[in-house]
């Protein structure tokens, strides 16, 4: 993994601007802040930012939020297009005042898709200048879904957890993860409740998602997936992700690969699903609807 520079200086005079960039695989951005508030949203693969107490992950689904002045860092495993909106200051009311992920939809997306067309700069014309202000209208309106996988700063669990999402395929009871930090199991579930807002089974089961979203852009078939990541069958992993995600393994590589090789990738969510999730993944409208 290679750094690169920021990518935006903050020169620009116009009150929104559009950045498109193809990233390689293993790219990362050097720690760094905008003036302005900035939009990060990934059309395939999985979007990593870091900020000096937190990580956000966003598949697909969704875009990364980051507010004026938030230091952060980010980065992609493997090769992706990305767009960046930069906001400036005095159109941000409205938007989080806290760097998160937002749920991207089908209008969303669609903007997305057209601004990633036209290439990087400002609006130009009278019909950019409206499509720009319906994508700001979208972004304030966006769900908040928070981060995909939250960490902690506490100093018993963070460290506890920092050691897992290195080696997702660990099978540890939170029992022992207690023993290994010297305190109780009552003690790690309090804390797990209070500073990730869900419980540790939870959270291990997102972050093996993670790890697997992130495994599905390689060759590797679904079983040595599911085996890497401590399963004991392939059908295992299957139905958890199924579960969380709303679609098998294979078919949200097919549609990740779709998206990254210039087609509309789409990740619909059936009835039930992705609860753990919060609906992060919204289904599609209905044919004809």
């Amino acid at each position: 993994m290679y750094p690169l520079l920021a990518p935006f200086t903050g020169q620009e005079t116009d009150p929104v601007y559009l950045r498109i960039v193809d990233l390689p695989a293993g790219s990362s951005y050097v720690w760094h802040h905008h003036e302005r508030g900035e939009f990060v949203y990934s059309f395939s693969g999985l979007m990593e930012m870091r900020m000096a107490d937190s990580l956000i992950l966003a598949p697909p689904r969704c875009g990364i939020w980051l507010p004026p002045g938030h230091e952060h860092s980010g980065q992609t495993r493997f090769q992706t297009c990305h767009a960046s909106v930069y906001v400036a200051p005095s159109l941000c009311p409205g938007f989080p005042e806290r760097a998160c992920a937002l749920t991207v939809g089908p209008l969303l997306r669609a903007l997305l898709d057209h601004l990633r067309r036209r290439g990087s700069g400002s609006p130009s014309t009278p019909e950019e200048h409206r499509l720009v202000a319906v994508l700001l209208d979208q972004l304030r309106a966006a769900p908040n879904q928070g981060s995909f996988l939250p960490m902690s700063t506490d100093p018993v669990l963070g460290p506890l957890l920092r050691q897992l999402e290195r080696s997702p395929e660990e099978d540890c009871t939170l029992a022992e993860l207690a023993r290994r930090a010297h305190t109780t199991e009552r003690t790690l579930t309090r804390r797990c409740n209070r500073d990730l807002g869900m419980s540790f089974r939870e959270w291990r089961q997102r972050l093996r998602v993670v790890w697997g979203i992130k495994l599905l852009e390689t060759p590797a078939t679904v079983e040595s997936i599911a085996l890497e990541l401590g399963y004991g069958s392939s059908s295992a992993f299957i139905a958890m992700f199924r579960r969380l995600v709303g679609v098998t393994p294979e078919t949200f590589r097919r549609r990740a690969r779709a998206g990254r090789d210039g087609g509309h990738a789409v990740y619909p969510t059936e009835p039930g699903a992705a609860a753990a999730y919060g609906d992060i993944l919204p289904p599609e409208p209905a044919a004809g609807a």
